[in-house]
Order: C-alpha cells, then sequence, then structure tokens
C-alpha cells in the first residue's frame, strides 16, 4: 500500500561512487552526494545479499541523521562467488588472484538499496541480484587491466561501465545492478513510498 507524500524532497545520493552518481544522472535524476563515511570492514559479513543490504542501510542512516527534508539512497555492492563474499580487493596481487578465480566462470552481484524519506521518517530497505559471466582471459591481460588501477575501486574488481565491460562476456538480470544501483529497483521503491519517480528528473533542456 503506497504511504501518501508530501512534496517532493532533496534527493540525495550517500555515495561516493561516480558510476552511482552517473547512472542516476543518466536516468534523469540530479542527486546531492553526501558520503557518509561508514566503516565497512566494522560490519560482520554473513550471506552476500544481507551484507550488501546492511552496508547500504547503514550508509542511508549515517546521512539521514543530518537532514531535515530529503530522500537519502544509500546503496552498497558485493560479489558472490563460490559462497564468498568480494568486495574491493585489498591491493593489486589480490585483484589479480581474483580475476584467475573469475575468469571463465560465473558469480552473482549484490546491490543493497537503501531508501529513507527523513520528513515523514519512514524507509525500506531491499536487494537485487545479477549473474555475471566472466570471459575466459589470460594472464597478461589480467595484469594489464589490474594495472589501470580500475579493479581496486570496485567490488568484485570489475566494472560492467568501463574498461572492464571487455571482460565480461554476458549478464543475467538488471545491468544497472551490476554498475552498484538497480533504477528500476528505486524507482519501485519510490513508488511504494509514495513517490512519482518522473517527478524527479531534472529539466530537460530546450
Amino acid at each position: 500500500m503506497r504511504v501518501p507524500s508530501p512534496a517532493v524532497p532533496r534527493l540525495i545520493l550517500a555515495s561516493a561512487s561516480p558510476a552511482r552518481l552517473a547512472t542516476l544522472r543518466a536516468a534523469g535524476l540530479d542527486p546531492e552526494v553526501v558520503v557518509s563515511g561508514v566503516d565497512e570492514d566494522a560490519v560482520e559479513v554473513t550471506d552476500a545479499s544481507s551484507y550488501a543490504l546492511k552496508l547500504a542501510q547503514l550508509k542511508a542512516v549515517a546521512v539521514a541523521a543530518d537532514q531535515s527534508r530529503a530522500l537519502v539512497i544509500g546503496c552498497d555492492s558485493v560479489l558472490e562467488l563460490d559462497g564468498e563474499v568480494l568486495g574491493k580487493p585489498v591491493d593489486e596481487a589480490d585483484a589479480v588472484d581474483r580475476w584467475q578465480r573469475m575468469r571463465g566462470r560465473s558469480g552473482t552481484l549484490h546491490t543493497g538499496h537503501c531508501v529513507i524519506d527523513t520528513h515523514r521518517e519512514v524507509w525500506l530497505a531491499r536487494a537485487a541480484a545479477t549473474q555475471v559471466r566472466f570471459a575466459h582471459i589470460d594472464d597478461d591481460e589480467i595484469a594489464a587491466y589490474v594495472a589501470t588501477g580500475e579493479p581496486l575501486h570496485v567490488a568484485g574488481a570489475f566494472t560492467l561501465d568501463g574498461r572492464g565491460a571487455a571482460y565480461v562476456s554476458g549478464i543475467t538480470g538488471d545491468p544497472h545492478n551490476v554498475v552498484g544501483i538497480s533504477v528500476p529497483l528505486l524507482r519501485l521503491m519510490f513508488d511504494e513510498l509514495g513517490f512519482v519517480w518522473h517527478e524527479f528528473w531534472s529539466p530537460v533542456p530546450r
């Protein structure tokens, strides 16, 4: 049941991820960015979906605490491979090891989403999962990719919207979720909170 909403509030992204911001902007939204400062290492790792969801909630709550009238979006992503939860690599050697394990195989990218309406003090949390199939690349390709530095800054040590796209042979599910924020899921969450997605669109230049 949709909860009646007030006027369209400010939109805040509680994430430092440029990919998430670019995805929202491409979808017509232009949120403010407020980084949460949550210590991800302090959160106990359980299953991948619950872990991503917990981090998303912590980020959204941390930012929402200082906002009086806003819709705050918190997100976090992890890759699940062989039952192991993989966030960002700790260093280049870790990234190389990841890719040697991932190549020619499939993993599941989990992204937790939390949306908080600070005015009414209501919130929703949802997780999405997308299966990712990795190309069978050789050691030289892995070394060249890791040397770019890109894999060190993203969950699972790969991107779908950067240099890593050439090494992803296919996905099953929402591609936005792999980038770090599921736009279709977010629209449904807005709707459940009583907000109309297109009312958050930025004006279209004429």
